[in-house]
């Protein structure tokens, strides 16, 4: 005799949605124990009300036990089902929220890596002014690869994003926040790191192993990574970084994130004057957006940041 095949979920409950949420923090933190703390209850509780939503489910989300917390791959689609339901909630209440002119709901934000030690400080204070504004405002902030910034505020995950501006994707809408400037740098241990600038010829520095990044850069910022012998690569900023702090490899760092390196005698720039390129910062929304009364007292704030 066959199994009975579970009855399909015929309405969203309030209880069904708190189940979601403790399920996307799980799937977030990467299991019960590491939930424990962001949920605020105890790893028996969260292995309980997790049975509970995959009863009410039928399905089951993710592994467990000695070999570790894994999603299945059920999991992983309710896992994305989840994040578009909760948004599409979140949606709502900040345009009823907008009726009454008050400030209250989210302000998801996604932002590249190292743009804290950016001197403007222009989403500090825009941040500031939005909880002066609204207190009750709750900001969360992502810190993930461009690609994924931009792909969150196209999907609804994110209100809005700051990336480097390399090239306008479609149903995307960018305002350029200010220009950072990127310098080739060395480390104490290589053998550049004491050498003149002077004295430093061209094909010499050519020849030192450096590193690529693997996210998106303007073709004319690319070309000064064409001329380096590229033997390792980062998918960000803060990766570079590990790797040039080694005393093995060269690669470019935002002036801004290397200078405690260099004031610590660290790190070295290496011919200023010619190895140096600039990128644009900018905001991302998504065209065409619904009314949302926090994240437009945002943007507003930014662009009067100076």
């Amino acid at each position: 005799m066959s199994a009975r095949r579970p009855e399909p979920l015929a309405q969203v409950s309030d209880f069904d949605i708190r189940l979601l949420k403790l399920f996307r923090s799980v799937a977030e933190c990467g299991g019960f124990s590491a939930a424990e703390s962001a949920l605020g209850i105890g790893r028996s509780a969260i292995s309980q009300q997790m049975s509970d939503l995959e009863q009410r489910l039928g399905l089951r989300l993710c592994q467990r036990g000695r070999a570790g917390f894994a999603l299945t791959e059920e999991g992983r689609e309710v896992y994305q089902s989840t994040q578009q339901l909760l948004a599409a909630l979140e949606s709502f209440r900040t345009e009823v929220n907008g009726l009454h002119q008050h400030l209250r709901g989210e302000l998801n934000i996604g932002l590249t890596d190292n743009l804290v030690t950016v001197p403007h400080m222009r989403i500090t204070n825009a941040l500031a002014q939005l909880k002066t504004q609204g207190p009750d405002v709750r900001i969360h902030i992502r810190m993930t690869p461009p690609s994924e910034v931009e792909q969150g505020v196209l999907d609804g995950r994110l209100h809005v994003g700051v990336v480097p501006q390399v090239g306008a994707l479609s149903g995307l809408e960018y305002q350029t926040l200010y220009d950072e400037r990127s310098l080739l740098y060395c480390a104490v241990g290589h053998p550049l790191f004491y050498v003149d600038d002077r004295l430093l010829e061209d094909e010499r520095l050519d020849a030192q192993e450096a590193i690529a990044p693997t996210f998106r850069l303007p073709p004319e910022v690319q070309n000064h990574y064409q001329v380096l012998n590229c033997t390792a690569s980062a998918s960000d900023r803060e990766g570079m970084a590990f790797l040039i702090l080694t005393g093995r490899y060269i690669g470019y760092l935002p002036d801004h994130y290397a200078q405690a390196w260099v004031q610590q005698g660290r790190l070295r720039v290496l011919k200023p004057n010619s190895r140096f390129y600039d990128i644009s910062l900018a905001s991302v929304t998504r065209k065409g957006r619904r009314a949302h009364l926090v994240l437009e007292s945002f943007l507003e704030a930014l662009a009067n940041c100076s």
